[in-house]
Protein backbone atom coordinates (compact mmCIF):
# COMPACT_ATOMS: atom_id res chain seq x y z
CA UNK A 1 0.00 0.00 0.00
CA UNK A 2 2.97 2.30 0.50
CA UNK A 3 3.65 2.47 -3.25
CA UNK A 4 0.04 3.45 -4.04
CA UNK A 5 0.29 6.44 -1.71
CA UNK A 6 3.51 7.45 -3.47
CA UNK A 7 1.70 7.38 -6.81
CA UNK A 8 -1.14 9.51 -5.42
CA UNK A 9 1.44 11.96 -4.02
CA UNK A 10 3.22 12.29 -7.38
CA UNK A 11 2.59 15.96 -8.16
CA UNK A 12 3.77 15.75 -11.79
CA UNK A 13 1.54 12.76 -12.54
CA UNK A 14 -1.50 14.36 -10.90
CA UNK A 15 -1.05 17.63 -12.82
CA UNK A 16 -0.73 15.72 -16.11
CA UNK A 17 -3.89 13.73 -15.36
CA UNK A 18 -5.75 16.91 -14.37
CA UNK A 19 -4.73 18.47 -17.70
CA UNK A 20 -6.01 15.41 -19.57
CA UNK A 21 -9.30 15.31 -17.67
CA UNK A 22 -9.77 19.06 -18.16
CA UNK A 23 -9.31 18.66 -21.91
CA UNK A 24 -11.81 15.79 -21.96
CA UNK A 25 -14.35 17.87 -20.00
CA UNK A 26 -13.82 20.82 -22.35
CA UNK A 27 -14.75 18.55 -25.26
CA UNK A 28 -18.25 18.19 -23.76
CA UNK A 29 -18.52 21.96 -23.20
CA UNK A 30 -17.42 22.70 -26.77
CA UNK A 31 -19.81 20.08 -28.13
CA UNK A 32 -22.67 21.70 -26.21
CA UNK A 33 -21.69 25.17 -27.47
CA UNK A 34 -21.59 23.94 -31.07
CA UNK A 35 -24.71 21.79 -31.18
CA UNK A 36 -26.79 22.84 -28.17
CA UNK A 37 -26.97 19.26 -26.89
CA UNK A 38 -25.21 17.54 -24.01
CA UNK A 39 -23.10 14.69 -25.36
CA UNK A 40 -20.94 13.19 -22.63
CA UNK A 41 -19.77 10.46 -24.99
CA UNK A 42 -17.19 12.88 -26.45
CA UNK A 43 -15.38 12.76 -23.10
CA UNK A 44 -14.32 9.16 -23.72
CA UNK A 45 -13.82 9.22 -27.49
CA UNK A 46 -10.62 9.89 -29.37
CA UNK A 47 -10.18 13.02 -31.43
CA UNK A 48 -11.94 16.31 -30.97
CA UNK A 49 -11.16 19.71 -29.52
CA UNK A 50 -8.90 20.07 -27.58
CA UNK A 51 -6.47 17.18 -27.80
CA UNK A 52 -6.35 15.52 -24.39
CA UNK A 53 -3.24 13.58 -25.40
CA UNK A 54 -1.45 16.84 -26.12
CA UNK A 55 -2.60 18.39 -22.85
CA UNK A 56 -1.40 15.32 -20.93
CA UNK A 57 2.07 15.04 -22.45
CA UNK A 58 2.72 18.80 -22.41
CA UNK A 59 1.73 19.04 -18.74
CA UNK A 60 3.93 16.01 -18.03
CA UNK A 61 6.95 17.56 -19.75
CA UNK A 62 6.29 20.92 -18.07
CA UNK A 63 6.03 19.26 -14.68
CA UNK A 64 9.31 17.46 -15.21
CA UNK A 65 11.00 20.72 -16.18
CA UNK A 66 9.58 22.56 -13.17
CA UNK A 67 10.43 19.76 -10.75
CA UNK A 68 13.77 18.43 -11.97
CA UNK A 69 15.03 21.37 -13.99
CA UNK A 70 14.76 22.47 -17.59
CA UNK A 71 18.21 21.05 -18.38
CA UNK A 72 17.44 17.62 -16.88
CA UNK A 73 17.48 14.45 -18.99
CA UNK A 74 13.96 13.69 -17.70
CA UNK A 75 12.63 16.95 -19.18
CA UNK A 76 14.39 16.19 -22.47
CA UNK A 77 12.91 12.67 -22.58
CA UNK A 78 9.36 13.79 -21.79
CA UNK A 79 9.62 16.62 -24.32
CA UNK A 80 10.64 14.22 -27.08
CA UNK A 81 7.86 11.87 -25.99
CA UNK A 82 5.37 14.79 -26.18
CA UNK A 83 6.50 15.72 -29.67
CA UNK A 84 6.11 12.11 -30.86
CA UNK A 85 2.61 11.82 -29.35
CA UNK A 86 1.48 15.12 -30.89
CA UNK A 87 2.99 14.29 -34.28
CA UNK A 88 1.26 10.91 -34.23
CA UNK A 89 -2.08 12.51 -33.35
CA UNK A 90 -1.95 14.82 -36.37
CA UNK A 91 -0.18 12.44 -38.73
CA UNK A 92 -0.75 8.71 -38.49
CA UNK A 93 -4.05 8.78 -36.57
CA UNK A 94 -5.44 11.57 -38.76
CA UNK A 95 -4.58 9.58 -41.89
CA UNK A 96 -6.16 6.42 -40.46
CA UNK A 97 -9.35 8.38 -39.83
CA UNK A 98 -9.42 9.62 -43.42
CA UNK A 99 -8.94 6.05 -44.66
CA UNK A 100 -11.79 4.84 -42.43
CA UNK A 101 -14.08 7.51 -43.89
CA UNK A 102 -13.29 6.41 -47.44
CA UNK A 103 -13.76 2.72 -46.57
CA UNK A 104 -17.13 3.48 -44.95
CA UNK A 105 -18.18 5.35 -48.10
CA UNK A 106 -17.10 2.43 -50.31
CA UNK A 107 -19.07 -0.03 -48.16
CA UNK A 108 -22.14 2.24 -48.25
CA UNK A 109 -22.01 2.47 -52.05
CA UNK A 110 -21.29 -1.22 -52.68
CA UNK A 111 -23.95 -2.58 -50.37
CA UNK A 112 -26.80 -0.07 -50.67
CA UNK A 113 -28.94 -2.72 -52.44
CA UNK A 114 -28.12 -5.34 -49.80
CA UNK A 115 -29.61 -4.16 -46.50
CA UNK A 116 -28.78 -7.52 -44.91
CA UNK A 117 -25.09 -6.56 -45.02
CA UNK A 118 -24.72 -5.22 -41.51
CA UNK A 119 -21.08 -4.62 -40.68
CA UNK A 120 -20.00 -2.09 -38.07
CA UNK A 121 -18.75 1.17 -39.49
CA UNK A 122 -15.12 2.08 -38.96
CA UNK A 123 -14.41 4.89 -36.50
CA UNK A 124 -13.55 7.97 -38.54
CA UNK A 125 -12.52 10.45 -35.84
CA UNK A 126 -9.21 9.00 -34.70
CA UNK A 127 -6.76 11.87 -34.84
CA UNK A 128 -6.62 15.60 -34.42
CA UNK A 129 -6.16 18.62 -36.59
CA UNK A 130 -2.98 20.59 -35.91
CA UNK A 131 -5.12 23.32 -34.30
CA UNK A 132 -6.67 20.83 -31.84
CA UNK A 133 -3.19 19.60 -30.90
CA UNK A 134 -1.88 23.14 -30.41
CA UNK A 135 -4.84 24.09 -28.21
CA UNK A 136 -4.39 20.90 -26.16
CA UNK A 137 -0.69 21.64 -25.77
CA UNK A 138 -1.38 25.22 -24.66
CA UNK A 139 -3.94 23.92 -22.15
CA UNK A 140 -1.42 21.42 -20.76
CA UNK A 141 1.29 24.09 -20.45
CA UNK A 142 -1.15 26.47 -18.78
CA UNK A 143 -2.30 23.89 -16.22
CA UNK A 144 1.30 22.87 -15.57
CA UNK A 145 2.26 26.51 -14.92
CA UNK A 146 -0.74 27.03 -12.63
CA UNK A 147 0.13 23.96 -10.61
CA UNK A 148 3.87 24.60 -10.45
CA UNK A 149 5.29 23.31 -7.18
CA UNK A 150 6.04 26.09 -4.70
CA UNK A 151 9.56 25.77 -3.32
Amino acid sequence: MHSISEIVDNHVLLVALIACLTAQALKAVIEFARFGKINLRVMVETGGMPSAHSALVTALAGGMGQTLGWASPAFAATSVFAIIVMYDATGVRQAAGKQAKILNQIIDELFQEKPEFNEDRLKELLGHTPFQVIVGSILGAFISCLAAPAY
